[in-house]
């Protein structure tokens, strides 16, 4: 087992004492890098680019070439799991992912099927397996997974949707059939992750990127009970580390005290909830990660460097706290000002933790 040479974010998840905070992006790995983009081009395709390990390792490393990074993030996407399923995940040009099947009945809940981790999703795990070696214990990897109504909503609208339509309708006129999907899901989503640690994954992260879109009773009955699900299933040491699991709801500010009590380690937060808030709810039970607005990264370096200050400030002394954007970073930031922020976190924050 290779030595960790970089275990700070490690120790930040379990509120542990460290010199400074530490830092990573959400979607690091992107877009807006033009090394990431000849990657892409040279695979053909973002499923290609996926599917082939040493390409998604490369791309993995290439935010850690730029930036003093303290974590790498696999390279996949959260709907590789739909895909395994038998749904058939396909890319529009402009339009983003869709499912050549949809979940709308239970009739259709018998086109699922139960992938098998070293088959249909065999891939992910060799680009797991590649990225560690390469990593070489410069810094922890991530693995992650969406949350069990995350992938539901892709899996019934049959792609990306702005107002949920028919998985809210499914919610309010055929639970079961939303109930069913959504155990089947966090059953396969429980034997992903676990299949992620056990191949390399030193953390893994729960997306559960449409949660805010629920409503209050809703998002504990099809959002957060399934995680829970999950998180209570998961091997939570390996290779004699415990594995910290983080929860990020996008718009879940005001589930913060149930979620602390879901088992994660640490809970993410996006830009519309104030870190010094969430810490006086959560207190000591988790971590906190986030939480820069990511349109920040359009401002010049100055700017940058005063809201990371501010946020710094906000969350003040101690630790517990995991410097990130809010949400992924957008593809059209310029590179040289994700590396001001990054700079910004690592020259600021030493005074938050003497």
């Amino acid at each position: 087992m290779t030595e960790l040479k970089n275990d700070r974010f490690l120790r930040a998840l379990m509120r542990q004492p460290v010199d400074r905070t530490p830092v990573w992006m959400m979607r690091q790995a992107g877009r807006y890098l033009p090394e990431y983009r000849a990657t892409r081009a040279q695979a053909g395709d973002f499923l290609s680019l996926c599917k082939n390990a040493q390409l998604a390792c490369d791309v993995t490393l290439q935010p850690l070439e730029r930036y003093p990074l303290d974590a790498a993030i696999l390279f996949s996407d959260i709907l590789t799991v739909p895909d395994a399923m038998g749904l058939g995940l396909y890319f529009e040009a402009g339009e983003g992912p869709k499912f050549r099947q949809t979940i709308r009945s239970e009739k259709d809940l018998a086109l699922l099927s139960t992938p098998k981790m070293d088959d249909e999703l065999g891939y992910v795990m060799n680009a797991v397996r590649t990225i560690r070696h390469e990593l070489n214990g410069r810094a922890p990897l991530i693995g992650f997974t969406g949350s069990p109504w995350t992938l539901a909503t892709y899996m019934i609208e049959g792609g990306g949707s702005k107002d949920f339509r028919h998985c809210k309708a499914m919610a309010y006129s055929q639970p079961e059939v939303l109930h069913e999907l959504l155990r089947q899901l966090a059953l396969v989503v429980t034997d992903y992750l676990n299949a992620q640690i056990e191949a390399g994954a030193q953390v893994v992260q729960i997306f559960d990127s449409w949660g805010g879109a629920l409503g209050h009773k809703a998002y504990e009955e099809f959002s957060l009970d399934y995680m829970k699900q999950i998180i209570s299933g998961l091997k939570r040491e390996h290779q004699g580390r415990k594995v910290p699991v983080i929860l990020f709801t996008k718009g879940g500010g005001q589930w913060l005290d149930v979620m602390a009590d879901s088992g994660a380690d640490a809970l993410g937060l996006d830009w519309t909830t104030s870190l010094s808030t969430a810490r006086a709810q959560v207190g000591d039970r988790v971590a906190l990660q986030g939480n820069m607005d990511p349109s920040v990264l359009y401002a010049s370096p100055d700017r940058i460097r005063a809201e990371v200050d501010r946020i710094l400030a906000e969350y003040g002394s101690g630790n517990g706290h995991i410097f990130n954007l809010g949400h992924g970073i957008h593809q059209f930031v310029d590179p040289a000002h994700a590396g001001a922020f990054v700079e910004a976190v690592v020259e600021l924050s030493p005074k938050y933790h003497r």
